[in-house]
């Protein structure tokens, strides 16, 4: 009898499911639900104005995704509940949130709804910089070893620095949670009914380790006195190891779904991290890149070595057995969504419309046809700020070369290649750390769907990409770690290894480099280089000095 998992990926922009086959892999249907709320970094549904760099969710929309995307898969797939045996997710993080005692999201109560503070924290918002510079100031101070394990720096984005905020910025809001949670392990609680925290997001976004827990109360102390007993106060619940089960399906929530009451549900993991079984890695050496609006980057060592701007080194933190470790680029999707949406002119949407293609895709035929370096342009690719190896939100996007001649595709050209360069970056600190890089997969729209930014990728990394074989690989992950969940005892799998040997899959394709493209990019990067210590290390900070510029205008206003 066949069996199935569902999969649930909880983006930036929409929630995801994938129903799927555990003996083959096969992905049976897919559903999508774009979230009703979207990214609020403007105002609140009731027009209460947000300030600079914020980025919130509304919980309730996570909800909706249940509600809508599994009865979805199952009305599609025509597949009884009865053969469903397990349902995984993963979220995008630090996605964090307060919530009472009993799970419920703060910004669902009246009292609080036209508080900013009381939703949910979306990863890119980066309005606690001034926090995590603080933050990182005293921990050095205070010699902190376990700073080493993130790179030497502890980003905006993440979990304490934005609790700092609140504390700081509305401590009505800190006094009335009795749990600060990342949406990862919320969903799982409204799921079961049980609370867990994963050791996935607590290890990579709340500096919580396997040997040693949370940084003491002392350090926690000397970031704000009332956060001295945070940890007890406010992260209470222990930690669990990814690819263990978190308890069963409620009834309620059986009722919403359409599923089976008491179908296993697994931990809650993070949707680039889960993306490793997916594409059947299983060792280290292998560097995975999950590409979309944003890019992370999972790589597996059997040791652990600091490397200078890493995103976090967590022991079983991907897959156990091994360290994971995670770096990233903020701004990939994004970087090419923004050229699209504000600076073209009318006779290019035209000429796209009159082919019967969309925007990007006359851009890439466009570009295409240039020749390595014939632009003469090269950018920096922080127009979200920098996530590694430079882990500062505060520097911004930069084009140097442009000529009244430019023309749109030399830009776009240049803002891929800038992405390229970003990853040749990440790489290369690795490598330079002592932590090989010996192979490098992609996952994601970008990888599957766009041949010309793949080809740009092999050539500036001089290293072959191989490519998911799911268009849904953060779901796909999820679904494998469901079958774990269930468990051989109800037609699933053991251990993730095996799962992933039976379900994860690469496509035949893989981008070879070209050597003469080789030879002109190593130049180009060598300028990247220059530009990225320049601006990126304090050669020159003009580009934090006009976003302090900016932010005191628009605070005047």
């Amino acid at each position: 009898m066949r069996k199935f998992t569902i999969g649930i990926d909880y983006g930036s922009l929409s929630g995801r499911g994938v129903l799927v086959d555990i003996s083959t892999g096969e992905e049976i249907c897919v559903a999508e639900l774009a979230y009703p709320h979207a990214v609020m970094d403007t105002e609140l549904p009731d027009g209460t104005k947000l300030g600079v760099d914020w980025a919130l969710q509304h919980p309730q929309d996570y909800l909706d995704v249940l509600k809508s995307v599994i009865p979805e898969l199952i009305d599609k797939s025509g597949i009884s509940p009865q053969d469903i045996i397990g349902i995984g997710t993963d979220f995008t993080a630090s996605t964090v949130l307060p919530v009472t005692e009993d799970g419920t999201p703060l910004c669902f109560l009246d009292e609080y709804k036209s508080n900013p503070h009381s939703y949910v924290k979306l990863w890119k918002h980066h309005a606690a910089q001034d926090q995590a510079n603080r933050l990182n100031k005293i921990a050095e101070q205070m010699g902190e070893d376990w700073l080493a394990r993130y790179g030497g720096k502890i980003s905006s984005e993440w979990a304490f620095p934005k609790l700092m905020q609140i504390i700081e910025e509305a401590p009505e809001i800190y006094d009335a949670m009795a749990h600060w949670v990342e949406a990862a392990d919320w969903i799982i609680w409204q799921l079961t009914g049980v609370q867990t925290r994963n050791s996935c997001t607590a290890g990579y976004k709340a500096m919580w380790n396997k040997q040693s827990g949370y940084p003491d109360n002392e350090f926690f102390k000397a970031l704000n006195p009332r956060l001295e007993n945070v940890i007890d106060d406010k992260l209470s619940c222990p930690v669990s190891p990814i690819g263990q089960k978190a308890g069963e399906l409620t009834a309620q929530m059986a009722e919403l779904t359409g599923l089976v009451a008491g179908t296993a549900v697994a931990i809650g993991n993070v949707d680039a991290h889960v993306c490793v079984p997916a594409v059947g890695i299983d060792g280290a050496g292998k560097m995975l890149a999950i590409m979309g609006t944003s890019t992370c980057h999972m790589l597996l060592g059997t040791e652990e070595k600091k490397v200078p701007g890493m995103c976090g080194v967590v022991e079983d933190g991907i897959l156990p057995g091994f360290y994971g470790y995670e770096a990233g680029q903020s701004c990939v999707g994004d970087h090419f969504a923004w050229l699209v949406d504000n600076f073209i002119p009318s006779h290019y949407l035209e000429e796209a419309r009159c082919k019967g293609i969309n925007i990007h895709s006359l851009l890439r035929e466009k570009a295409e046809k240039l020749s390595v370096g014939e632009s003469g342009l090269i950018a920096l690719d922080w127009w979200n700020g920098n996530r590694s190896v430079l882990v500062d939100v505060d520097l911004t996007g930069m084009i140097l070369g442009m000529t009244l001649l430019t023309k749109p595709e030399e830009i776009y050209r240049a803002l891929i290649e800038a992405t390229a360069f970003g990853a040749r970056k990440i790489i290369t600190t690795f490598q330079n750390s002592g932590v090989a890089v010996k192979e490098y997969y992609a996952a994601g729209g970008i990888a599957e769907k766009d041949p010309f930014t793949m080809q740009i990728y092999a050539d500036i990394l001089n290293m072959p990409v191989k490519i998911s074989g799911s268009s849904q690989g953060p779901a796909l992950g999820s679904a494998i770690f469901a079958s774990v969940a269930a468990g051989r005892v109800r037609g699933g799998y053991d251990d993730v290894f095996e799962a992933s040997r039976k379900m994860g899959k690469l496509k035949d394709t893989v981008y070879m480099p070209i050597p003469q493209n080789v030879e002109i990019y190593n130049e180009l990067y060598a300028e990247y280089e220059i530009l990225h210590d320049y601006f990126g290390k304090g050669g020159n900070d003009v580009m934090k000095r006009l976003k302090q510029i900016k932010k005191g205008v628009t605070e005047d206003d």
